[in-house]
């Protein structure tokens, strides 16, 4: 530790390959207690539909985070040194049992928040995140920006069943989880089962921003209109990589031409300075679609970039705090 917080490996000491492979090869604890950040895997792909294989995304997110360096080059963020932050391992999950898997990643995140710990998370598919939002939405609906080529709000697959990752914020809307005027969706694109599939989510106030609106408008303006669309309450940011366009992003379980190139989704991360985050993660890193490692590396960065705007908000705090 440097002062009171934890310091990552240095690579100039340490070669990358060498030593344990944690997130951002920071420490490895067994409780957030004292933590401002908590780094979290997720290894359970139990929602998948069609190409199974998120469960390792942890692992090799893990692997490739080793790349991260400790300050921003653009924000010249230092979140190691403005925030206590670690890798507290992976949730206990059940590979066989989807209601029980769900039932233990909510009480892994519910520990993470009890402690007071920002969760950032590496799934895993996307079901995963409706249980993290269980625990993170004790006091109320929180609000949403979600990255994504899906909208992820459709009802039931194969008959009644409604644990899907085509389905998560459906269900956390139902649950109350997520106040839905304040849900938007970036970059949603592709065929669709049918035409009316996104309408039940217009119908609850959910903004849909689909790629040919990004493409027209360009990140600034629509992080600009996101951000309004949350307001300065509570807010949860996922990041499905295959919001990324498959050219650079191919490990994902559902692929979709016409993405955000990797520059574009670091863009509109750096621009959520102004959102009051609570948790966020990455989802949808599937290692035995991918090719050297690269849709696993665009997850670990876009991470970091997730990390260096939460240290810049948990330094604000503390700053503010001591006034």
């Amino acid at each position: 530790m440097n002062g009171s917080f934890f310091q990552p490996v240095d690579a100039a000491k340490v070669p990358r390959f060498a030593g344990h492979s944690t997130f951002m090869r920071l420490p490895a604890v067994t409780s957030a207690a004292g933590l401002d950040i908590a780094l979290v895997g997720i290894p359970w792909d139990g929602g998948t539909t069609n190409r199974a294989g998120a469960r390792h995304g942890p692992r090799e997110v893990r692997n490739q985070s080793s790349l991260m360096r400790r300050v921003h080059h653009v924000s010249g963020t230092e979140p190691f040194s403005i925030a206590n932050v670690a890798d507290v391992g992976d949730l206990s999950v059940n590979p066989i049992d989807l209601i029980d898997g769900l039932s233990r990643i909510e009480k892994g995140m519910a520990e993470i928040v009890t402690a007071g710990a920002i969760p950032l998370s590496v799934g895993g598919d996307h079901l995963t995140t409706l249980p993290v939002l269980r625990a993170l939405a004790t006091g109320g609906p929180i609000g949403l920006i979600h990255f994504d080529a899906h909208s992820d709000t459709n009802d039931c697959y194969f008959g009644d069943n409604p644990y899907t990752h085509g389905t998560p914020f459906r269900r956390a809307i139902e649950e109350g989880l997520l106040d839905p005027v304040r849900i938007v969706q970036i970059g949603i694109r592709g065929s669709i089962y049918d035409a009316g599939e996104h309408d039940w989510a217009k119908q609850q106030g959910v903004r849909i921003i689909y790629m040919e609106e990004f493409v027209s408008r360009g990140a600034e303006d629509v992080m600009r209109e996101a951000c309004e669309i949350v307001g300065g309450l509570p807010t949860y940011v996922t990041f499905d990589i295959d919001s990324i366009d498959p050219s650079m992003a191919p490990g994902t379980g559902t692929p979709e031409t016409g993405g955000f190139t990797t520059r574009e989704a670091q863009q509109m991360i750096r621009l959520l300075a102004g959102v009051r985050i609570v948790g966020a993660d990455v989802v949808e890193v599937s290692p035995p679609f991918d090719l050297a490692g690269m849709t696993a590396l665009a997850g670990a960065t876009m991470m970091f970039e997730l990390l260096c705007v939460i240290a810049k908000q948990v330094e604000e705090r503390r700053k503010a705090s001591q006034i």
